[in-house]
């Protein structure tokens, strides 16, 4: 068996990249494209996923289509580029967690504990249930989703012990973003949740202001979390999902085969991404250990309780918000992608 470097990987990959080349000219389209992660595009699942777009797009094209990269918040944070998507002054971005302040049913997604495993999670987004919510979503916002990226699974740190099951969680100041459902989700754990915005965390970290906070792995290991964390658990309890989207009004003035072209672009894009995001993950947690961070993979039976504390409460609390209706669905698509496999 002849086994490949990293070095020669990458080197082939960019080569593959540079075959989607085309003769420079004056494109007929020009579609700016906006994200907040990393330009690096071997190591930024957003990176990854965009520049594939990009790349897909205007070599089919045979370069009528321009796909213009605005990466690493250069054009502003996940709520300027939401609302800017949908005013049409940006054609493309690629948003997570902020989606659900416009389409609030998109945040059944963040249900804890509901995807098993990212095989279902793809499953569940890629078939029926992601096709209708998607629709439901533009209708509501005029942002058209061309496919379901991955954020990944979100998991706890924290620097004063190790987390196994939910009473280890008891008094636990626990940053989480400025999200109600994140809030009732720790609440339930047993967790003091502490809302702060994404620039205060590392200062709230050092200074104790929060013993601990959820991410998942990439965001963890990036930021160097682990100089201020010593214990990580695996809990994996929110699959965070990113959203290819297009304004509606840029896309409907598209003819039918290039529409055809963005969604295939993107069907792979997505995939990219989500390819990138299970690397850094997998590496992360190897590059967390040898940091020095003391991490716990609760058992099976574990995970059930985490699951039987948390997600009944944060249903409970969702169904308040937008009805039963999506939850039901999602239970439902969870269900059947399972006993497919």
């Amino acid at each position: 068996m002849k086994f490949v470097s990293k070095s020669t990987l990458l080197g082939a990959v960019s080569l593959a990249a540079a075959s989607f080349a085309v003769p420079a000219q004056a494109a007929d389209i020009t579609l700016n494209f906006a994200h907040v992660d990393p330009a690096e595009w071997t190591t930024s699942k957003k990176g990854a996923a965009t520049q594939v777009f990009k790349n897909i797009v205007e070599a089919e094209s045979g370069g009528r289509i321009e796909v213009q990269l605005f990466p690493a918040g250069s054009l502003g944070g996940e709520t300027d580029l939401l609302q800017n998507t949908q005013d049409g002054t940006l054609a493309m971005s690629m948003i997570s967690g902020p989606f659900s302040k416009v389409c609030p049913e998109a945040s059944v997604l963040d249900i804890p504990y509901m995807f098993p495993n990212a095989n279902v999670a793809w499953k569940v987004l890629d078939g029926d249930f992601g096709k209708q919510l998607a629709e439901h979503c533009l209708e509501k916002t005029g942002l058209r989703t061309l496919a379901y990226g991955e954020t990944g699974f979100r998991n706890f740190t924290n620097s004063k012990r190790a987390i196994a099951e939910p009473k280890d969680m008891e008094g636990l100041k626990i940053r989480v973003m400025t999200v109600p459902l994140f809030v009732e989700m720790v609440k339930a754990l047993g967790g003091d949740p502490t809302p702060i915005p994404w620039p205060e965390v590392p200062t709230a970290l050092t200074t104790g202001t929060v013993d601990g906070q959820e991410n998942p792995i990439s965001v963890i290991y990036a930021n160097k979390f682990y100089e201020m964390q010593k214990y990580l658990t695996l809990d994996r309890h929110v699959y965070g999902t990113d959203f290819i989207l297009i304004n509606e009004s840029v896309y409907q003035g598209l003819t039918e085969g290039d529409q055809a072209l963005l969604r295939r672009a993107a069907g792979i894009a997505s995939n990219v991404g989500r390819a990138v995001q299970q690397f850094n993950s997998a590496e992360g947690v190897a590059k967390l250990a040898a940091e020095g961070m003391e991490v716990t993979t609760p058992t099976a039976e574990q995970l059930k309780a985490f699951r039987d504390v948390a997600q009944p409460a944060v249903i409970n609390w969702l169904s308040g918000e937008i009805g039963s209706e999506w939850i039901e669905k999602l239970q439902s698509a969870v269900g059947e992608a399972e006993a497919s496999m």
